[in-house]
């Protein structure tokens, strides 16, 4: 079959690589879409950062570069592996691509995502979604129902946005603010408009900015060239300020105005993944006692986020701003992305087309 394999930085080729094969516990699955993520980048333009490098196999998937890419997939099941019972096949799934160690308990409630030497389906090795199949264990599989599969690509990225609402606390009838409208800024104020939130968010990108608004994910969005965006925020919100915000552009001043922006007493998910060490403002976490939180992936959240696009109180289609195949990977996606990026949410691969 055609896998896109990551060598090194700035080195993925389109090969062919033997097909996987069925494993008791485990699911068959014909790729259907796969999106290309933040993370992918950063591992072309910078890593290898998740992939493990040639001569350092990761310590639970055994594997090194080359590795095949992909982690935001959907597709359809073409087999089941001994054991394999409460799945049929010919049914639409999602992956929760996660390579977690098969001791971690992995059941609702527990936080396997900060299992030891977590790492991800596509990146740490056991296939990738930009390929035309791949084999998977059951545990991370999940039923999509009747969503269409393009959107159902865009499932793993949304579920990142609906984990930072859950760490966030934030209830319906609170106010947030997002601080950048990227693909994940965007899709976590889609799961917080969903939700019932009222959302703020701030970015200087004239195409984000229209994206925000024609999506409907935004009650209003901000330009930080136009006025101080906390003031508006207090503005906006009768003196108070936001209950909740989201940092989602690994930039320090959005991060400081955020801190500004929200309530005393009130709450900053981190969401961005950063390449460096900012400065915080510690006085004035203090003062007003905020309370910063981290978070990465998922856990758990997959079914709620299906559910929120299956019911209709999310829809995923205007995030789509690009659909190529595996041959165009880097000269339609990659370089799109990397130089082309206030116009594109999420680009998506056919690897059978």
């Amino acid at each position: 079959m055609r896998a896109a394999r990551y060598y090194d930085r700035k080195d993925i080729r389109i090969e062919d690589i033997p097909e996987p094969e069925l494993q008791p516990g485990t699911v068959a699955i014909d790729v259907a879409w796969c999106g290309i993520c933040g993370t992918d980048l950063h591992e072309y333009l910078e890593g290898p950062i998740f992939i493990p490098p040639k001569g350092h196999p990761h310590p639970i998937s055994g594997e090194e570069a080359p590795v095949t890419i992909g982690h935001e997939f959907s597709g359809t099941i073409t087999a089941l592996g001994d054991g394999v019972t409460d799945l049929e096949v010919g049914q639409n799934v999602v992956v929760e691509p996660y390579i977690i160690a098969d001791d971690v308990d992995t059941s609702p409630g527990q936080d396997y995502q900060l299992s030891k030497d977590m790492n991800f389906i596509g990146l740490g090795g056991r296939g990738g979604g930009l390929s035309e199949k791949i084999v998977v264990e059951r545990r991370w599989v999940h039923p999509i129902g009747d969503i269409p599969l393009d959107q159902a690509a865009l499932i793993e990225p949304l579920s990142v946005g609906h984990h930072a609402f859950v760490r966030s606390g934030a209830q319906a009838g609170q106010v947030a603010i997002i601080g950048g409208a990227g693909p994940i800024g965007l899709l976590t104020a889609a799961v917080l408009r969903a939700e019932g939130l009222t959302v703020y968010i701030s970015e200087l990108s004239e195409a984000r900015k229209q994206m925000a608004l024609d999506t409907g994910v935004a009650d209003a969005v901000l330009d930080p060239r136009e006025g101080d965006v906390a003031e508006k925020v207090r503005e906006l919100t009768g003196g108070k300020g936001a209950d909740v915000g989201f940092e989602c552009s690994s930039v320090p001043v959005v991060l400081d105005m955020l801190l500004d922006a929200v309530r005393p007493g009130g709450v900053i998910v981190n969401v961005s993944i950063w390449g460096h060490k900012p400065e915080v403002d510690m006085p004035k976490l203090v003062l007003k006692e905020i309370d910063l939180r981290g978070t990465i992936g998922y856990a758990g959240d997959h079914p709620a986020t299906i559910e929120l696009v299956r019911s209709g109180k999310l829809d995923l289609a205007p995030f789509i701003t690009g659909r190529i195949t595996l041959d165009g990977l880097v000269s339609e996606g990659f370089d799109q992305l990397i130089n082309n990026n206030e116009h594109h949410v999420k680009i998506i691969v056919d690897p059978n087309a």
